[in-house]
Formats: C-alpha cells, sequence, structure tokens
C-alpha cells in the first residue's frame, strides 16, 4: 500500500489547473519523493437537459468529487483507483463527508454543493465527498426513486474500497438532502448502522411516508442520525426518522417563504417557487449552524400546538442537553443510549442566522363573563413583536410561544390591549399576572419578568415600561 503526505501546496494556478505539489510517499518503508504537477482541471456536477434525456435515455451513473481544505475552490476527480495514485487530496486520518443531493426537476446541477462543502470544511479539517448522479435523479420522480438503491449500492462499493486502504466506517458522515436522505439511509442499512453518522437535510416524503424501513432512512441506519424538517407538508416527510428529529417553525411552513402559489410563479412551472423554498431552508439553516454564529437548539414535545402552547420549555428527556444542530458528537446529547425518533421543536427567524429567542408568555386573568381577546406587544428599542391571545371564559390561565429578535434583557416594555370584535368583547379584562420569561437559551433559568394586577379597557391600551440590564 502507498501512503501519501503532502505539504501545503504552493499556488501557482493557470487557468482552473489544480496547484503544484510537493510531498512524499511511503511504500514498503521506502520514503519516496513526490513532485507532480496535476494538470486536470476543477471538477463539477453533470448538467442533463430534457432533450438529452429523452434522445438517449441516459443511463445511471455516479461519479465522485473530492474537496478539502487544501483544494476548497477546485474539486478533484475521486474514483477507487485514486488512492492507490499519488496526487489525491483524500487523507485518510481525517474523517469523511459524504454530499448526497437529492431529485433534480430540470436536470440542473444544484448550485449550493461547493458553499455546503466550504461550509463543513470551515468547520472541520475533513475529506468531503459529493456524490454526483443527476443523470438518475432528474425529470420523472417515480422513475428517480427506482434509482435510488442501485446509487446506494455503488456508493457501498466506494466505502468498501476505502475500508480497505484503513477508513473507519465510523469516521464516515452522510449529509443527505431530500432524497439524497434516503440514499444515505440504504447505504447505512447495508453496513447494518456502523456508519459514523448521517445528517438529513429535509428528506423526501412522496413515496417514502408509507414505506417499511428498510426502505427509507430510520435510526438504524448509523450509529447517529438527526434530520431537519422543514416542507413536511409537502416535498418533506412529515414522520420522524431519526434519532432526533428538528421540526423549523413545526416543520411545514418556514418564515419568509410565499404561501401563495401565484406570489412566486417561476418560469418553468407555478409550483416550483412556492415549494422549493420551504423545502431548501433545512439546507441553509443547516449551513448556517455550521458557521456557529448562533445555537440552534431544538425541545423536545409530543407535537408543534403543544408546543406553541408552552406545554414544552426544557430538554428533561435529554437529562437536561438540548439537542443543536451542527456537528456537535450526537447533536450535544451526552446520554447513552441516545432517544430515538425524538421531535425537537424551535421557531426561526426568515434569515441567516436564523436564530430567534423563544420567549414565554404566561397570562392569568379573572373569571370573563364572555369571550374577549388581549394583544400583548413587546417593544425593544428598534423591533417589536406581537401576540393575540383568544380568551374564553373557561379559562384563566394561558401559555404561548413567541419569537423574538433580542433577547428577553433587551425588552423595553410590555403593552395590553383589549381587542377583538365588538359584538363579543368584553368591556374590561383584569389581568391578574402577565409573565414573559425566555427559554432554550445560554440565559435559561433567569427570572421571568411580570408584571401583576391590571385593568385593561376598551380603547384604552395599558403599558409598562422595564429597567435591565444585559449581563456582559
Amino acid at each position: 500500500m502507498i501512503k501519501c503526505f503532502f505539504f501545503p501546496p504552493i499556488l501557482i494556478r493557470q487557468s482552473s489547473k489544480l496547484p503544484f505539489q510537493l510531498g512524499m510517499c511511503v511504500n514498503n518503508s521506502l520514503l519516496i519523493s513526490v513532485e507532480e504537477i496535476q494538470t486536470d482541471e476543477c471538477a463539477d456536477l453533470n448538467n442533463i437537459t430534457l432533450l438529452e434525456y429523452r434522445r438517449q435515455r441516459v443511463q445511471l451513473h455516479v461519479q465522485y468529487l473530492l474537496l478539502t481544505r487544501t483544494n476548497m475552490d477546485c474539486a478533484q476527480m475521486f474514483n477507487t483507483d485514486s488512492l492507490n495514485g499519488q496526487t489525491s487530496y483524500f487523507n485518510i486520518s481525517h474523517p469523511t463527508k459524504v454530499i448526497i443531493h437529492g431529485y433534480r426537476a430540470l436536470g440542473s446541477k444544484p448550485s449550493w454543493v461547493k458553499e455546503l462543502a466550504q461550509a463543513l470544511l470551515t468547520a472541520q479539517d475533513a475529506n468531503v465527498l459529493v456524490v454526483d448522479w443527476i443523470y438518475g435523479a432528474s425529470f420523472a420522480y417515480n422513475l428517480v426513486v427506482e434509482n435510488y438503491r442501485e446509487v446506494a449500492l455503488q456508493i457501498s462499493f466506494l466505502i468498501r474500497q476505502l475500508q480497505k486502504h484503513g477508513c473507519k466506517l465510523e469516521s464516515f458522515h452522510f449529509i443527505g438532502i431530500s432524497l439524497g436522505a434516503h440514499v444515505a439511509g440504504f447505504v447505512g442499512s447495508l453496513f447494518e448502522g456502523k456508519i459514523g453518522r448521517i445528517t438529513a437535510l429535509d428528506p423526501a416524503g412522496p413515496m417514502f411516508k408509507g414505506a417499511d424501513i428498510y426502505d427509507r432512512l430510520d435510526p438504524s441506519d448509523a450509529q447517529f442520525v438527526d434530520a431537519i424538517h422543514t416542507d413536511s407538508d409537502s416535498f418533506g416527510i412529515s414522520i420522524p426518522v431519526g434519532h432526533v428529529d428538528f421540526f423549523l417553525n413545526g416543520g411545514k411552513d418556514q418564515t419568509g417563504c410565499a404561501r401563495s402559489r401565484f406570489a412566486s410563479i417561476l418560469v418553468y412551472f407555478p409550483v416550483y417557487g412556492y415549494v422549493i423554498c420551504d423545502h431548501m431552508r433545512a439546507l441553509h439553516v443547516y449551513m448556517s449552524a455550521l458557521n456557529g454564529s448562533c445555537p440552534l437548539r431544538g425541545v423536545p414535545c409530543y407535537s408543534y400546538e403543544n408546543f406553541q402552547m408552552g406545554q414544552c420549555v426544557d430538554c428533561k428527556v435529554f437529562e437536561g442537553t438540548c439537542p443543536t444542530i451542527g456537528l456537535l458528537e450526537n447533536s450535544g446529547i451526552t446520554m447513552t443510549p441516545i432517544p430515538r425518533e425524538q421531535k425537537l421543536f424551535l421557531l426561526t427567524s426568515s434569515a441567516p442566522p436564523f436564530c430567534t429567542h423563544h420567549i414565554l408568555l404566561k397570562l392569568e386573568v379573572s373569571p370573563l363573563d364572555k369571550s374577549a381577546e388581549v394583544k400583548v406587544t413587546l417593544r425593544t428599542e428598534n423591533q417589536e413583536t406581537e401576540q393575540r391571545i383568544r380568551l374564553q371564559t373557561s379559562t384563566t390561565v394561558y401559555r404561548t410561544v413567541l419569537a423574538h429578535p433580542v433577547a428577553l434583557c433587551q425588552i423595553n416594555s410590555i403593552k395590553l390591549s383589549n381587542t377583538g370584535a365588538h359584538f363579543y368583547r368584553q368591556s374590561n379584562i383584569h389581568v391578574k399576572s402577565v409573565c414573559v420569561s425566555e427559554f432554550l437559551s445560554l440565559r435559561y433559568g433567569r427570572n421571568p419578568l411580570c408584571v401583576n394586577n391590571v385593568s385593561v379597557r376598551r380603547g384604552a391600551p395599558w403599558s409598562h415600561d422595564f429597567v435591565q440590564v444585559c449581563d456582559v
């Protein structure tokens, strides 16, 4: 076996050529100097047009692109023979990330691959292998689904070859997007769940929701499986498929994505722009989380409705540690064994870094004669958040969770307004107490901000100013 160790490249690029590189190889304990000028152009993913697809009926073709910290801007073709040569950037001692794209409706190469690979490499020194199966992933979805097992078989063959060169199964981390998540799952099942980790970014739902676990991603496919759900009512799957499943904003409709199909008509077909925003949000949130600018944590809960009603605000099932999106080992979970199929919920904003502050609002009122509505407004220096709460005659205590752009300690004031239709509106509402507290943050456990005994009359909003200072 030949093992090569390369020194940092001397960058003398010409056009898209790879760098001049110095290194040395060990073969049967003999040290051999290597001086190679690599002349291959930067590798890229394929494209296929509908016309080519119809004319040629292109057969399944899988190729691999390699990116490392040495060649972050210029992908290198990779195959089973690469490690036998002296010019591959693949480092056996490093962990390996395997990116698998999903269904390509228009036959175009995914534009986000390089950005995801670079985000992974910035966060961790690793080999990043991109699986290109565009030829088998385009146009007719039902035919594409028929291909995913064959793609997984080809990938498994490559993994077995890498094992022969010293790579350990636990060092592989698969990141599967949409249908690519189930490809990764099938690879994992072929290795009896010994793959280190699978991260599923909005795993595909159509033709998989009712499938047997052998035919779709599930927690047994790797030592740890985490999934992010953002479009579970359309392209994504609505059931948990991992050890932990993060359902962002409930996992269906994402903030900032158009709710009307007619509001986002694109050139190709009307539904595309409407669906793809929610579906691809998982990818963008994951890439943002890799930057580590702010933690994206989830809290376990039976349903999103229960989460919204403030019934789930801690992570006792994980011994107090809330799982985090990103590259933390087992999403930060330290307990063993790791629970399976745990639904986690969190709120996000509409733009990077997508983090928001989770505010628990608790309102207690005196018994009412009529139904009513209270609007609660939290104000900071430049922003405010509103929440309407419908009050019933049978209930006096209300809890709700809302997303706020800044921390609780930066809230300057709270305002209560008696709102609702005139024909049923309660004339006066006696608020025994209104409290706001923050959870899923480093400040979790701080005392809530409370105001007691407030009478809110029609047409006369009540407000209260807070004087507080954030910890430095």
